[in-house]
């Protein structure tokens, strides 16, 4: 399964070209064109382009890391709170509950590319970027490629759902009798969201606050459908008991992407949206294989 959300980070990558504004919403302000030229005006975006640090601002940086660095964990303790983060996660959230880190209403502003696209607008996009790629050919081989990735990932993300439909039925059919032969193919069992036709996953949910500004929107958009983890069961509490929290196109549930071993509500290849916000960063380096 590690390998599923890991691949669906990286065609989200390569679909980015063609997704920036899928959604008919694109940011107001586009990264790349985000100057700062009034220093008042430093919190009106969550990110600034071409920013350059002053000789005094990076010496006061510098300093800052060496003051961090100057008080280590010892080696005994850093185990402890690695093979027991579950724990002291849960321990904080039972502190903060959900008031500890901001709703990030920011996050749809910035990547659109989150939310589904109805069919014209997934046609219109294919179109232009077919005509970006035509006009940008003497020097965009990395675009021309991710264009085909994209293709090549449509057609085998619709051409894995039946081979693997078929090659599902052959394997239960090869496990029964000709008498339940005679009785059809054997129909999947249901699981939360599976009748809907644009999926997303957030990984390290926390209290939910990704969660609530995406499940607002997806009020517009009922064939979608939001999953959510953490491996701290604390966190999965509070988001569950949210007024905001619906069930019918959320699924909360308690999981260690760490872990190989650990199932989840889904079947493979069933996402279309992976989120992974301030989580890598908290993952011990040689677990992040």
């Amino acid at each position: 399964m590690s390998g599923i959300w890991r691949n669906s980070i990286f065609c989200l990558r390569i679909g980015k070209v063609p997704q920036r504004c899928q959604s008919g919403n694109p940011p107001v302000v586009p990264l790349g064109s985000r100057i700062l030229t009034d220093p008042a005006k430093v919190f009106e975006h969550n990110m600034w382009d071409h920013m350059q640090w002053s000789k005094e601002e990076e010496a006061a940086a510098r300093k800052k890391v060496e003051e961090n660095s100057a008080v280590r964990v010892l080696l005994e303790e850093q185990v402890k709170y690695e093979s027991e983060a579950s724990k002291y996660w849960d321990t904080f959230y039972k502190i903060h509950k959900n008031k500890f880190f901001k709703d990030r209403n920011w996050l749809l502003r910035e990547f659109p590319e989150i939310l589904p696209v109805d069919q014209n607008t997934e046609e219109n996009a294919k179109e232009l970027l077919w005509d970006h790629v035509k006009t940008n050919a003497a020097n965009s081989f990395s675009r021309m490629h991710c264009a085909t990735m994209l293709e090549e990932k449509i057609h085998y993300k619709k051409s894995s759902v039946l081979s693997d439909g078929q090659s599902k039925a052959g394997s239960n059919f090869s496990n029964v009798d000709s008498e339940e032969h005679r009785k059809g193919p054997l129909k999947p069992e249901p699981f939360p969201g599976s009748n809907a036709t644009f999926r997303i996953l957030e990984v390290g949910c926390g209290a939910g606050n990704s969660v609530f500004p995406i499940l607002d929107t997806l009020q517009n958009a009922p064939e979608s459908f939001l999953y959510c983890c953490d491996f701290s069961s604390g966190a999965v509490e509070l988001v569950k008991s949210h007024s905001a929290y619906r069930a019918a196109q959320c699924c909360a549930f308690v999981h260690d992407v760490c872990d190989d071993g650990l199932p989840y509500p889904f079947p493979d290849g069933f996402l279309d949206v992976i989120l992974l916000v301030f989580v890598l960063s908290s993952i011990h380096p040689h677990r992040d294989k």
